[in-house]
């Protein structure tokens, strides 16, 4: 693989997914630091398994993101696109549509899981 190919992918894979949970950690901390109720204790097995990668390094996700800054800029952006659209479907009450992303990730992810996404044997 070469170096350009390495560094979009690992940024969509692996970097990206590292930056979320640090952010969805942050933002429930925000939360319950402006609203003053007891939010991140009652935090049960999805958020835990969603953000366990937060409890990485941050000395060496800092290093990455100052050496891989570009690709994972792309695929911040990328991110916050999908997003923004999934957040307009939510506020537009599209509930078919809404329920296409949601299909659509499950599907890919049940693929995922499976090994059929690289042509794996199950």
């Amino acid at each position: 693989m070469d170096a350009l190919a390495h560094d979009m992918i690992f940024a969509a894979v692996s970097h990206l997914p590292h930056m979320i949970a640090y952010t969805l950690v942050n933002a429930v901390a925000d939360m319950e630091e402006a609203s003053g109720a007891d939010v991140i204790s009652y935090s049960a097995g999805g958020f835990k398994d969603f953000t366990r990668i937060a409890s990485s390094s941050p000395e060496m996700w800092s290093d990455i993101c100052a050496m891989n800054r570009a690709e994972i800029l792309k695929a911040i952006d990328g991110f916050t696109g999908r997003l923004g659209r999934l957040r307009a479907l939510i506020e537009k009450g599209d509930q078919g549509n809404l329920r296409a992303e949601f299909e659509r990730a499950k599907g890919i992810r049940d693929s995922l899981v499976k090994g059929a996404l690289r042509g794996e044997k199950e």
